[in-house]
Order: structure tokens, then C-alpha cells, then sequence
């Protein structure tokens, strides 16, 4: 009998089949101090580049809705600066009538004043809904960011950068100026040297 069929043989117990043994689990390492400090900063990178990435978007989103909102305020600034031609065309037939011959006309003169008026009111109404409103400087002081000076006006009852005359009526869109009001300015007449002594200037020569 050969030693495989001895191995095989049913009759012969004392060789049994050698059984399967599995290896054995080995406990992994204890991680070490530096490995630890490692995965601690990279966690700490990650969440300052999370904290950036967020930071960015908010700025983003409040930059694009500042954005939208411009466009939709000033986007009309062309449009808005072209019809004010109309408006002062409107405000020049109104002041063409003089006072006496308005409150003398006739119904029908009467009916036309009022209907300019009318229109002019309707005017100004709608650039007011679309953020157009017209600026009235008369009486505050003289503003070169609303303003824009075309001559001085000696008057000593008002002090002097007063604005005492308005020649063209001024427009803002917004918080921007769409249209600077041509002004005349007050020189102050009898206030200027009093102003003035007070720094030690000699006053200047009134116009």
C-alpha cells in the first residue's frame, strides 16, 4: 500500500487531515505623538480653508446683490438724464408766462398753464417712483457735490456760500448726483469782513 492511500484510508484514524489554522491578529501599533499633531493641523487647515471658502461665498453673495441692486437703480441713468430736457422744458414754458398775465389770462391760456403744470407734476412723479428726485438748493449753503456755481450775487442779508438764485434744477438717482444744480452763490456783503476779522484776513473787495 502506498503512503497516499494510506493517508486516505478510512480504517486507519491515528492520520488525520492537518487542520487550517488562521493567523493570528495582531494588534496594530499605538499611533505616534508626532503622527497625532500631524492629523490635529491637518483637521485644523481643513476647517480655516472651510472658514475662508464660506467667508468667500458670503462676500460673493452680498457683492452680486449689491450688484443687482445698482443695476436696477442706475441702470435708467441715461434714460433719466434725457428726459430731464423734457422737464426743463416744461419748468421754461411755466416761467415764460409772467405772474400778472397768468392771473389775467383768459380760460383758455388758463386751461394751458394748467395742463404744462399738470404734465410737469406727472413728470417729476414718475422719475421720483423710479428713484429720480429733483433737488431745490435755494436757501442752504453752497454744496460742490450738488452744486455747481455759476456766479456770485452780493447780498448782505444772507451769509456768504448761500445759495440765493437756482438757474437749472439739479437731479440725484439714487445716492449719485445724476444732475449738479447751476446755482448763483452769495458773496455776504457786510458779513464778509466781520467773518473775516475774526482770522486776522483783510477782507476782500466786494463785487
Amino acid at each position: 500500500m502506498s503512503d497516499s492511500e494510506f493517508k486516505n484510508d478510512p480504517a486507519n484514524p491515528a492520520q488525520p487531515n492537518e487542520p487550517v489554522v488562521s493567523k493570528p491578529y495582531v494588534m496594530p501599533d499605538d499611533p505616534e505623538p508626532a503622527s497625532a499633531e500631524a492629523l490635529a493641523k491637518e483637521a485644523a487647515d481643513a476647517r480655516d480653508k472651510m472658514l475662508r471658502t464660506l467667508a468667500e461665498m458670503e462676500n460673493l453673495r452680498k457683492r452680486t446683490a449689491r450688484e443687482v441692486a445698482d443695476a436696477r437703480m442706475y441702470g435708467i441713468t441715461g434714460f433719466a438724464r434725457d428726459v430731464l430736457d423734457i422737464a426743463d422744458n416744461l419748468q421754461r414754458a411755466l416761467d415764460a408766462v409772467p405772474a400778472e398775465a397768468r392771473a389775467n389770462a383768459d380760460p383758455g391760456l388758463k386751461a394751458l398753464i394748467e395742463g404744462v403744470e399738470l404734465t410737469e407734476r406727472s413728470l417729476h412723479n414718475t422719475l421720483e417712483k423710479y428713484g429720480v428726485k429733483r433737488l431745490d438748493p435755494s436757501g442752504s449753503k453752497f454744496d460742490p457735490n450738488f452744486h455747481q456755481a455759476m456766479y456770485e450775487v452780493p447780498d448782505p442779508s444772507v451769509p456768504a456760500g448761500t445759495v440765493v438764485q437756482v438757474v437749472q434744477s439739479g437731479y440725484t438717482i439714487g445716492e449719485r448726483v445724476l444732475r449738479p444744480a447751476l446755482v448763483g452763490v452769495s458773496k455776504g456783503g457786510a458779513k464778509q469782513p466781520a467773518a473775516t476779522a475774526a482770522n486776522g484776513n483783510e477782507p476782500s473787495s466786494a463785487a
